[in-house]
């Protein structure tokens, strides 16, 4: 007994070391940095506390039921059978619940499937095991396949460690780059078997069906590199197609397009496959 109390303790004192931030990272959705990431962070803070709210209420009848209504102070059970008033309240509270859930769950999604007034477009293609990403207005095409420094290690045999290679089984040979600021409608699609375009971060899940094209939109706030996977289960090869997108200021995106096509010599249509970069 004294060794379980002394392991709760433990739990409690770490627990109270953890920074806010780190616990919130850790033990709830990542906020993210776009503003459907934060609408559906939203959404998931309202159902949790509604959640809450409910089970203090139950478990607080069931609390009250044991100890006011026990055998030793009511060893003659009641002989009422029914109460409508009471039946009508406990279905019509839980109607009222599900609207104020539903009402602003329909505005996320049908602002999250907004792509109208897109600034530029970016076509995403799932393959068997990798991604290819097309910038139509500037004629680049981009394979983004799973790191050599990944690969190597990823056969049982290798001897190598996971923990040797950052970012294991989440870095790319190309990442997705785009500007900050920008709505970018992302044209979601596949070339064999259904995949899924999941970047937690932009608050992005899309399947990529084959022979079908789903439109999705993601305006990024803030600089940095996201990271993301497909999460369709697509073959002996799913956990090889990691996404990472890393997201420029308009100038230094701007550059980065001028570069590319200083290298691959701005030909349309042109598919280029760069080397490993670790990204």
């Amino acid at each position: 007994m004294k060794h379980q109390w002394f392991r709760v303790g433990s739990v409690l004192l770490v627990a109270g070391a953890v920074p806010r931030t780190m616990a919130a990272s850790l033990y709830n959705l990542p906020r993210g940095v776009t503003p459907i990431s934060h609408e559906i962070y939203g959404l998931n803070l309202m159902a949790f506390w509604i959640m809450c709210a409910i089970a203090v209420v139950v478990f607080g009848a069931i609390t009250w039921s044991m100890i006011f209504h026990r055998r030793s102070r009511h060893p003659k059970p009641a002989t009422f059978q029914e109460n409508t008033v009471l039946e009508v309240v406990w279905t019509v509270i839980p109607f009222i619940i599900l609207l104020v859930m539903a009402v602003p769950a329909a505005r996320v999604l049908l602002h999250a499937e907004d792509v109208h007034h897109s600034e530029m477009t970016v076509e995403v293609t799932g393959y068997q095991w990798l991604w290819r990403y097309t910038y139509p207005r500037w004629h680049i095409n981009i394979y983004s396949r799973l790191a050599d420094s990944s690969l190597r290690i990823a056969p049982l045999d290798s001897g190598l460690s996971p923990y040797s290679v950052p970012h294991y089984l989440h870095s790319v040979t190309q990442p997705l780059v785009l500007p900050v600021g920008e709505k970018v409608r992302l044209l979601i699609t596949s070339r064999d078997v259904i995949h899924s375009w999941w970047v937690p971060d932009l608050g992005v899940q899309m399947d990529a069906n084959p022979g079908l094209v789903n439109s999705i939109w993601v305006r990024i706030l803030k600089p940095g590199t996201y990271r993301g996977q497909c999460n369709q289960i697509c073959g002996w090869g799913h956990a090889y197609m990691p996404i990472v997108v890393v997201a420029k200021p308009k100038t230094q995106f701007m550059a980065w397009v001028r570069e590319w096509q200083a290298r691959h010599g701005g030909a349309a249509g042109h598919a280029a496959s760069p080397a490993p970069q670790g990204s």
